[in-house]
């Protein structure tokens, strides 16, 4: 585990600041606080959560970025764990757009900790390009309690969560089912039925999850107006 160089102007935002998001007044334990780096404004914009496998297959990770660089595009902040495979995919795909273009890393551990370390110069481009967040205080480091406790927050914060691969018992099914029961939409990729992966997109469409390939039935099913730039597929 690393330490991130977290500048001072890392903030802390308590339950009755303005800034603090409405939307996880939806859920039961609410964080008393927020520990986040980035601008907070950005906790205003509409957001859609991609999660995943972490060993996600090459069609899976191809498929996280092509759906949150295009989500990205139309107007939409793409929160996800910063876990490996599919969440990391997801991040990179969006820093890689450039200025404009936003992503969220709701973690596991303290922002000053790089949970994986492999993701520590991802972890600083997101500070750079978007929001690291936590209920975690500085300096906790990663336990297994911790990333159930924060796929909550991921369910909360997202209008909608999309799920490209997935293991019959994994985390993303978690917040999946986290965020159905707050109301959230949930949105599946199907695969190969030769995939493990595989098995719980399907389950969660055998369940009610909206089948999805393309952004633009999430964005529609979330009425989320497109950037005029936006093109259908």
């Amino acid at each position: 585990m690393q330490i991130t160089p977290v500048p001072t102007n890392a903030i802390r935002i308590d339950r009755e600041s303005g800034d603090y998001p409405r939307r996880l007044y939806d859920l039961n334990d609410p964080p008393d606080s927020l520990y986040i780096y980035g601008d907070p404004a950005l906790l205003k914009k509409p957001m859609i959560a991609i999660v995943g496998s972490r060993n996600a297959s090459p069609e899976g990770l191809k498929n996280a970025r092509q759906l949150a660089q295009e989500l990205a595009q139309a107007g939409a902040l793409i929160v996800s764990g910063m876990a490996l495979g599919i969440d990391s995919a997801a991040h990179h795909a969006v820093i890689e757009l450039g200025p404009g273009h936003f992503t969220a890393a709701i973690l596991g551990t303290g922002i000053d900790l790089v949970y994986p370390r492999q993701n520590i110069s991802l972890s600083q481009a997101i500070g750079q390009q978007g929001l690291l967040v936590s209920e975690l205080p500085m300096g906790t480091g990663p336990k297994a309690w911790h990333f159930p406790r924060r796929n909550r927050i991921i369910a909360a914060l997202s209008l909608g969560v999309v799920v490209i691969e997935a293991a019959k018992r994994s985390g993303s099914l978690i917040t999946a089912r986290l965020a159905a029961d707050l109301g959230r939409e949930v949105f599946a990729l199907p695969g190969s039925i030769s995939n493990p992966n595989s098995i719980g997109c399907h389950l969660l469409i055998q369940q009610g999850a909206k089948l999805t390939f393309r952004p633009s039935d999430i964005l529609e099913e979330l009425n989320i107006c497109l950037k005029p730039s936006f093109k259908r597929l």
